[in-house]
């Protein structure tokens, strides 16, 4: 593990835990609106009722007797995520990429038991994966359809795009990327390589896995300062827009890209990691103040994203920082 000294990480705009939580999340997020986000079906509600694009329900499981229905739920589909709809961080989530006769399958090819997966759902409902250890309920969802963009820059899993915005200015974006150490989801802390993206364009800009900076996927080799994320404006927008739906002041947007849909948003975050600034090589402070030092006046989605590509868009440097 590389270490920096604190002087170099304050000139460079590096914004720390505690700071993160006094004077963002505690400053910007009322406490009352936690449970909107910190809920993904809440949070799925809610979008949906904005107008915003999510992956599709397949069912909710919320009592442990409904579990023996699970095979009747899930029939029919040929993959499916099982998600806590209280969990955090990427626990608790099953993917299943394949089902054949009966069958289940992860995005590595291991094989998961019905009575495996129903086990799974128990521990999710006795609240094992769940912010606080709470009761939760299952969510089951439609898999996203992989746009054919990603091809080769991600492991058994689809990517998705992170986007920290700050009074409803998308100032700061990342692309999660899963591998062969993550189990083919897309967390970093899981192994998953993490790709700073510019703001004004959607392009690359550095990449790391585990903290460390690397410029090709670790099991494709696929060259990483090649990615452009496509639909970059919808995206921006989507993000923009979840201000006004959240009433969040501070918040992570997680989005997806399906072939069929486009932009959907899978999940909004209160607490957003500070990963994303290793991954874009800069510090988020620069940026929250000088937002912060705007008029308080209303200001529509369409203006702020254009002020946040001029004032946080960047050239691509991925490969030039060793």
């Amino acid at each position: 593990m590389l270490f920096c000294h604190p002087s170099k990480l304050k000139t460079k705009g590096i914004m720390g835990m505690n700071q993160r939580n006094i004077s963002y999340i505690g400053r910007y997020n009322p406490r009352s609106l936690y449970k909107l986000v910190d809920d993904k079906l809440r949070t799925k509600q809610i979008a949906l009722k904005g107008g915003i694009d999510v992956p599709h329900l397949i069912s909710v499981i919320g009592e442990q007797h409904e579990i023996r229905d699970l095979t009747n739920r899930i029939r029919g589909f040929a993959g499916f995520c099982i998600k806590p709809a209280q969990g955090s961080g990427g626990k608790g989530i099953l993917v299943i990429t394949k089902v054949s006769e009966g069958r289940f399958f992860k995005p590595s090819g291991g094989e998961i038991t019905l009575a495996e997966m129903e086990r799974h759902v128990s521990n999710i409902l006795a609240g094992l994966f769940s912010l606080g250890g709470k009761n939760d309920v299952a969510v089951i969802e439609a898999l996203i359809q992989f746009d054919p963009v990603f091809e080769g820059y991600s492991f058994e899993g689809v990517p998705d795009i992170r986007l920290i915005v700050f009074k409803g200015y998308p100032v700061m974006g990342m692309l999660r990327l899963s591998t062969a150490a993550s189990d083919g989801k897309a967390n970093l802390h899981q192994g998953a390589v993490g790709v700073g993206i510019d703001i004004a364009t959607g392009r690359a800009l550095r990449a790391v896995q585990f903290d460390q900076p690397v410029t090709h996927h670790p099991d494709t080799n696929k060259l990483l300062s090649d990615m452009a994320v496509p639909h970059w404006d919808r995206l921006l927008t989507l993000a923009a827009g979840c201000y006004e739906m959240s009433g969040l002041g501070y918040l992570g947007t997680d989005m997806v890209l399906d072939t069929e849909r486009g932009p959907l948003l899978l999940e909004l975050n209160a607490r957003p990691g500070l990963a994303i600034q290793i991954a874009n090589g800069e510090g988020l402070l620069p940026r929250l103040q000088q937002v912060e030092s705007l008029p308080a006046h209303p200001v529509d989605v369409a203006t702020r994203i254009a002020r946040s590509k001029e004032w946080f868009g960047r050239e691509s440097q991925l490969g030039q920082t060793a």
